[in-house]
C-alpha cells in the first residue's frame, strides 16, 4: 500500500508485506537481537559476527549466535565447537563455546560437517525460523544473527520473523562497495530495520617491520559511502594472518574484538 508505515503491530490491513514476528521458545529470554548482513559473500561477515559476540561476552554478557547462513555455516568452526545438538520436550539446546557463547548452526545438525546442505530456499528459511522458535536459548543479553549474503529468502525470513533491534552491514574496500552497501541499506529500509552502522573488513594490512598500514585495494571509500547513506562507521578490520590462523584453529575467542570494533560494541549497547 502506498501509505504503508511498515508498523504492522498497529495496522489492521491484511496486505502481502505484513510482518508477523515469531514468538521465542517459551524457555528463551532474548533481550536484544542484532543482525550482521552483507550485500555479497566473502567480505568477512561471519568473522565480524564472531568478534562482536566475543567482545560482548568479555563484557560479562550472556551472548548467543544464531547462524542463519545455513548453506555456508562457519561459526562453529571459528569457535572450535563440533558435535550434535541435544534436545528434549522443551526444544533444542544450543552448543556452548569455551567462553560460554551459545551457538546454533546447521553444521551442528549434520552427521558430517563437510556435508553440503542442498535444500531449496523455503526449506532453508524454515530451518532458520525454527532456530528462533524451537531452540531453548534461556537467558541471552545479546544475540547475533549471522545472515547469509544478499537479499534472498533467508534474510527476508529473518527480517519478517525475528524482531531485530538493528543490523550491522559488513563490507570491503573494493570498487563494488557502494553497490554492496546500497543493496543492504535499501532492503533494511523497506523492512523498517534500524541500521546501526557499517564495518569494513580487509581494510588494510600492517607492515610487520615498520607498522605502516597498506591499502591493498586502494584508498578506502568507506567514509564517502557512509556519508552517502547516512551511516556510522563502526570499525575497520585489517587483513591479518594471525586472525585467519585463530579462526582456522577454532580459537576466535582468543582475539581482541575491542581493538577493531570498539565503536560497534558501543553502538550495540545503546
Amino acid at each position: 500500500m502506498s501509505d504503508c508505515t511498515h508498523d504492522c503491530g498497529s495496522c489492521g490491513q491484511d496486505c502481502p508485506s505484513r510482518i508477523t514476528f515469531e514468538k521465542q521458545n517459551e524457555f528463551s529470554f532474548v533481550k536484544k537481537v542484532i543482525g550482521v548482513v552483507s550485500g555479497k559473500g566473502g567480505v568477512g561477515k561471519s568473522l565480524v559476527t564472531s568478534l562482536l559476540a566475543v567482545g560482548m561476552a568479555r563484557k560479562g554478557n550472556d551472548v548467543a549466535i544464531l547462524d542463519a547462513d545455513v548453506t555456508g555455516p562457519s561459526i562453529p568452526k571459528a569457535f572450535g565447537v563440533n558435535g550434535g545438538l541435544e534436545g528434549d520436550q522443551n526444544g533444542l539446546y544450543p552448543a556452548i563455546s569455551r567462553m560460554g557463547v551459545k551457538i546454533v548452526s546447521s553444521n551442528l545438525l549434520l552427521e558430517d560437517e563437510t556435508d553440503p546442505v542442498i535444500w531449496r530456499g523455503p526449506v532453508i528459511a524454515g530451518m532458520v525460523k525454527q532456530f528462533w522458535t524451537d531452540v531453548v536459548w534461556d537467558h541471552v543479553d545479546y544475540m547475533f544473527v549471522d545472515m547469509p549474503p544478499g537479499t534472498g529468502d533467508v534474510p527476508l525470513t529473518v527480517f519478517q520473523s525475528i524482531k531485530l533491534d538493528g543490523i550491522i552491514i559488513v563490507t570491503s574496500p573494493q570498487e563494488l562497495v557502494s553497490m554492496i552497501v546500497e543493496k543492504a541499506v535499501k532492503m533494511a529500509n523497506k523492512m523498517n530495520i534500524k541500521i546501526l552502522g557499517v564495518v569494513e573488513n580487509m581494510s588494510y594490512i600492517k607492515c610487520p617491520d615498520c607498522g605502516k598500514e597498506i591499502n591493498l585495494f586502494g584508498a578506502s571509500k568507506l567514509n564517502d559511502v557512509a556519508k552517502d547513506f547516512n551511516l556510522k562507521v563502526l570499525g575497520r578490520m585489517p587483513m591479518d594472518a594471525n586472525i585467519a590462523k585463530a579462526v582456522d584453529a577454532g580459537e576466535v575467542e582468543t582475539l581482541n574484538a575491542q581493538e577493531y570494533l570498539q565503536e560497534a560494541l558501543r553502538e550495540i549497547e545503546k
